[in-house]
């Protein structure tokens, strides 16, 4: 019950340290930071609560067994040599994902047949009879990576991508993640203790992520499911025990304000938040930044503009400068995080960033910058201030990526410094960072300790 075993969250490029901060809070141990990924050691719970807590993570995996492979057919043996009675029988379905980096390997569907036949072939030879192969919703879901010759044979716990947490009704064109969403909330040092604004929310996906990280709302609690729930060993207690624990969820006394120029994303951001439960802490209004006021109340500003990438924009230098210009005069007193592609945008502007992250929107090299709008002119404000560093903080190019055996120690009293970690721009995110597709229905098959209907009226 509680033996500790190998676990992998895979997440994307540029979160790494966010997701390890969350792991180290969720107690989890032995945390090793990687590329898009972070290992780390737990028992059954620690696995269950991973896939419903964590907001920074794609998918969880079980690695099951490591091997050396230079050749197809070692693979297949290494495959074949697993007792997969113990994870499925001849009446269960099953998918293979492969993800390849390797000169060995160069087509990672190859890898991904392989692997199946050696499942195959070790039923077909012990029973007479196979399971089947399933590509959508499948009872068992497995991994393999190769890495050159090694290669990880992992159980996905999760099933679906965890980006999909469930909440999702409808989404305008090119929505931001809602992993990505939660992780850039996250890197702001933002609780809960202030409002905050994103003044071009789209279909909502930041309000109603910081809506849930200010009350402390597990991402998983609207999940249809998961991949372990389908498992021989799925112990249905222990998951019910966690679904139903809100000791852990807080009040929250401010407002998340969301604001669209376009009525559409207005209407399709109101079905979103209904579905997540949190309309008594967001406001979302028809509102073009043009308009924009300064808050009464202390506030952070976290959005997302276009690109001009997926979104077109007749006038996109100039959609920026009217973002600056409004930041100015509008916004002082108070902090602003973007993000965005262009470093032309940027310019536009017009304002001196203090901090620099690059993170990865899709297969977009962006950056995550931060605005210190401050009370009154910036020279006197350096002059009252002079003994601390104003120079806008660029995050370090690392030389190599961290190798898993570089272990990362967070200490309780250490908070981290959420600096991203850019690796070669010729890297992209794995498959699971594309587009969501539509959401399936809140699922309430287990009880919760809390009236349901009150938790919908948030």
């Amino acid at each position: 019950m509680n033996q500790e075993f190998e676990l992998i969250a895979k997440t994307f490029q540029g979160l790494e340290e966010v997701l390890a901060q969350e792991l180290t809070e969720l107690g989890a141990s032995n945390i090793e930071i990687g590329r898009r990924m972070v290992s780390f050691t737990g028992d059954k719970a620690i696995m269950y609560k991973a896939n419903f807590h964590l907001r920074t993570a794609i998918r969880i995996l079980k690695p099951i067994k490591h091997f050396t492979a230079k050749t197809a057919d070692e693979v297949y043996d290494a495959v074949k040599s697993i007792a997969w009675e113990e994870y499925l029988d001849n009446m269960s379905s099953f998918a293979v994902d492969a993800v390849v980096f390797s000169n060995e390997f160069r087509h990672s569907k190859f890898v991904a047949y392989k692997v199946k036949d050696a499942i195959v072939d070790y039923f077909r030879e012990k029973t007479g009879n196979r399971p089947s192969v399933r590509i959508s919703n499948p009872d068992l879901s497995i991994n393999i990576h190769v890495a050159e010759d090694r290669c990880t044979l992992s159980l996905d716990s999760s099933g679906e991508s965890l980006h999909r947490r469930g909440y999702r009704q409808e989404q305008v064109e090119a929505p931001l993640n809602e992993v990505l969403a939660a992780g850039m909330i996250l890197m702001t040092g933002w609780r809960g203790e202030c409002d905050l604004i994103d003044p071009m929310c789209g279909s909502g996906t930041i309000p109603i992520e910081a809506a849930l990280i200010a009350r402390n709302i597990a991402p998983g609690v609207f999940r249809k499911e998961f991949g372990f729930e389908k498992w021989k060993d799925y112990d249905q207690e222990l998951f019910d025990s966690i679904y139903n624990d809100d000791s852990q969820e807080r009040e929250f006394t401010h407002k998340i304000y969301g604001y669209d120029n376009n009525p559409k994303a207005n209407e399709i951001a109101i079905h979103n938040v209904k579905a997540a439960g949190v309309s008594k802490d967001v406001v979302l209004r028809i509102q073009p930044f043009q308009q924009f006021e300064q808050p009464k109340e202390k506030s952070i500003i976290i959005t997302n503009p276009p690109y001009g990438e997926r979104i077109s924009s007749e006038d996109l230098l100039g959609l920026y400068r009217m973002i600056g210009e409004r930041l100015k005069h509008a916004f002082s007193g108070n902090d602003a995080w973007i993000l965005s592609y262009r470093d032309e945008c940027f310019d536009q502007i017009g304002l001196k960033p203090s901090v620099k992250i690059p993170l990865f929107n899709g297969a977009l090299e962006c950056q995550f910058r931060k605005y210190q709008l401050f009370d009154g002119k910036y020279k006197a404000f350096r002059s009252e201030n002079s003994d601390k560093e104003f120079k806008p903080k660029r995050e370090e190019r690392e030389a190599r990526p961290r190798r898993r055996s570089e272990k990362v120690t967070y200490k309780d009293s250490r908070k981290p410094s959420f600096k991203g970690s850019r690796s070669n721009a010729s890297s992209r995110p794995s498959t699971d960072d594309g587009r969501p597709k539509q959401a399936p229905a809140p699922r309430y098959i287990h009880s919760r300790k809390k009236n349901d209907d009150n938790r919908s009226e948030r």
